[in-house]
């Protein structure tokens, strides 16, 4: 069995390393946490006037900044990518 597989990135297929394909799909799942939280922050400041965007932001800043926050999205995203995998290979027997 080949040690490479294929990564769709922006239309474009390349061949990369398996444990290359896996870490830019955790980046990916910590990124859109990181958006999300970004998102629900702002509105949640504007929606119930705290101060607006800006403070959301700041906000933001100060949460996502904390190690345990931060470890706590890359470990769930880690776990994740880890489960479907072994759940995609059960399957296939």
């Amino acid at each position: 069995m080949s040690d490479r597989t294929m990564l769709a990135v922006g239309g474009k297929s390349f061949s990369v390393p398996k444990l290359t394909k896996r870490l830019v799909e955790i980046a990916a799942a910590v990124g859109l946490t990181s958006f999300t939280v970004l998102v629900v922050l702002m509105l949640n400041n504007v929606l119930t006037g705290k101060g607006g965007w800006q403070r959301g932001y700041d906000t933001w800043l100060k949460f996502i900044g904390r190690s345990d926050i931060l470890g706590t999205m890359i470990l769930t995203a880690v776990v994740t990518v880890a489960f479907v995998y072994w759940y995609r290979s059960r399957s296939r027997r």
